[in-house]
């Protein structure tokens, strides 16, 4: 199979989507993702010729934030989080992989890790963050959640203040925070993936999969305000396959909805995937040459070389005021 991500005929998706939506300017459509390379359309200020983030004046430091979420589990959203950000330490990034599924960890698996301890000794102030954090393949660097404690499955704003001024602290370590929510519109889902520079929605061609994106990004746009939302397709088994399922969110979204929704391409089904997980390894270090590795290469070319929303900079530091609606914003259903 190709190891392109996005051979999707996006110009017909983005006229389609300007001729249903009543703001034509909704249809902000992602091109063909492929490494970046000579021929790419000029990057817009404040992204270098790596993809990185400025350094505001006056911060001394800034760090891109990345949130992966969906409408149900079993996308694969998980798996996509943990390579997007091995990937991303290819391209030279310092990447800090946050599991923020609080209850039900499964990055570490996916890494191939074995953590001592989890997010939850942080919460109970019984470890520094800075011990619980482990390094894993490539360098990259994971905030283990724990698996089975029902009670961090909703945890309340001050809890979550405790968690994110821990996380503050490692800022100065990273500059790309890569955030695998859990599934669905609950509160700490919907929170982590507001508050990030740049939230990526994972769908498959499952109708209840469908249907479930389309929910989250209802609640991400009319009870949390996001203006911009990428949207990936995850399984596909044909390019046609995956451009329908394009057509069909951005026809319901630019219908009902007053979001940019920006297709930033799709992902195959291949039995790598399946393999990789069982044998409790990543993806891409461990089947480097399979198409779908290539794929999640471009795909990671492709968020960096997105510069975030106007207005979104500042880092960890201006996710975590944002999480905890400290700029006014009610960010939780």
């Amino acid at each position: 199979m190709p190891a392109t991500v996005i051979p999707i005929d996006l110009a017909r998706c983005a006229t389609m989507a300007a001729a249903s939506s009543e703001d034509g300017g909704r249809a902000d459509q992602g091109g063909p993702v492929d490494p970046p390379g000579d021929g790419d359309a000029p990057r817009d200020a404040g992204i270098d010729e790596a993809g990185s983030d400025v350094t505001l004046a006056g911060s001394g430091h800034t760090a891109r934030v990345i949130a992966i979420t969906s409408g149900k589990g079993g996308v694969g959203k998980s798996v996509i989080s943990a390579n997007l950000g091995l990937c991303m330490a290819r391209l030279g990034r310092r990447v800090l992989l946050v599991d923020a599924d609080l209850a039900l960890a499964n990055l570490d698996l996916m890494l191939g890790m074995s953590a001592r301890m989890s997010v939850r000794e942080v919460l109970e102030n019984s470890a520094r963050i800075e011990d619980v954090v482990v390094e894993g393949p490539l360098g990259v660097h994971l905030l283990p959640a724990c698996s089975g404690e029902a009670q961090l499955a909703e945890i309340g704003g001050t809890t979550r203040l405790t968690l994110f001024n821990a996380i503050d602290r490692l800022q100065q370590r990273f500059d790309t925070v890569i955030v695998d929510t859990g599934a669905g519109i609950g509160s700490n889902s919907t929170a982590f993936a507001a508050a990030a520079q740049q939230t990526v929605v994972v769908v498959t061609p499952d109708p209840t999969s469908i249907a479930d994106a389309y929910a989250m990004i209802k609640v991400l746009s009319r009870r949390c305000r996001l203006e911009r939302i990428y949207l990936t397709v995850n399984m596909a088994s044909t390019p046609r396959e995956a451009e329908d399922v394009v057509r069909r969110m951005l026809d319901m979204v630019h219908s009902f909805l007053d979001v940019s929704l920006v297709p930033i391409g799709f992902l195959y089904r291949d039995q790598t995937v399946e393999r990789s997980v069982r044998g409790c390894q990543p993806l891409v270090t461990t089947f480097p040459q399979a198409p779908i590795s290539s794929s999640m290469q471009a795909l990671a070319a492709r968020l960096l070389d997105e510069q975030p929303p106007e207005g979104s900079w500042g880092g960890p530091r201006l996710f975590w005021r944002k999480l905890m609606g400290l700029d006014g914003q009610e960010l939780t259903p």
